[in-house]
């Protein structure tokens, strides 16, 4: 990908997410009731985890009908991803103007691992929360906003580091390890720790890189 390209993926990163159900302005009060069902979820997510974030609850602590709730949100799954919503927008902005390798500056696989490094760390962190957003209906994970546009850098890096991989496809591929059911299964069921994750991560880039190179491209 060249770089008017990669400009055009940037200006994508910065516009497409005003994410999650959020109308593109509100109302003064539906601004106040959004941000006071928010903390409520925030302060249940806190105390009893994510299986606390039932949407009855959520609407008893914010005062507000569980229809304002479903209106808003449409699901647990809608809820959860607002919740994700502020750690999405400072990785997009490391992405986009950030230093390198996660921003701008360094050879494409060299971002890549950094950008998937940096995935890693975050379901590492918001696993449990991640997992709600992600199996509340089918191809949850997929259709987000967050997904397209992670799925949208990966592919572009890959676009710039070779012109015969299948980068739709194999962006697809190299996402799918990081998956919050994946990832939260290995850690807290199996036992895996984050390191042997990240070697397995770093191991399927290079393998791609190393391809990449043996194509001639």
């Amino acid at each position: 990908m060249q770089e008017d390209d990669q400009a055009a993926l940037h200006q994508q990163l910065r516009t497409e997410l005003p994410l999650f159900d959020r109308p593109p302005t509100e109302r003064a009060d539906a601004a106040r009731n959004r941000r006071r069902i928010l903390d409520a979820a925030a302060r249940i997510l806190d105390t009893d985890g994510p299986d606390g974030l039932a949407m009855e609850n959520v609407a008893a602590a914010a005062g507000v009908g569980i229809g304002t709730l479903y209106r808003r949100f449409g699901s647990q799954g809608g809820l959860a991803l607002a919740l994700l919503d502020k750690e999405e927008r400072s990785l997009q902005s490391a992405v986009i103007s950030g230093p390198p390798p996660l921003g701008p500056g360094v050879a494409p696989f060299e971002r890549l691992r950094a950008f998937l490094r940096e995935l890693l760390r975050r379901v590492a962190r918001q696993g449990q929360l991640l997992l709600t957003a992600e199996t509340n209906k089918p191809h949850a994970r997929f259709t987000a906003g967050a997904y397209r546009l992670h799925h949208a850098h990966v592919s572009s890096l890959l676009r710039q580091a070779s012109r015969d991989i299948d980068a739709h496809v194999m962006a697809d591929a190299l996402l799918a390890p990081l998956t919050a059911t994946l990832v939260t299964y290995q850690r807290d069921v199996a036992g895996v720790d984050l390191q042997r994750i990240e070697d397995t991560l770093e191991t399927l880039v290079t393998a791609v890189e190393c391809w990449s190179v043996d194509s001639g491209s």
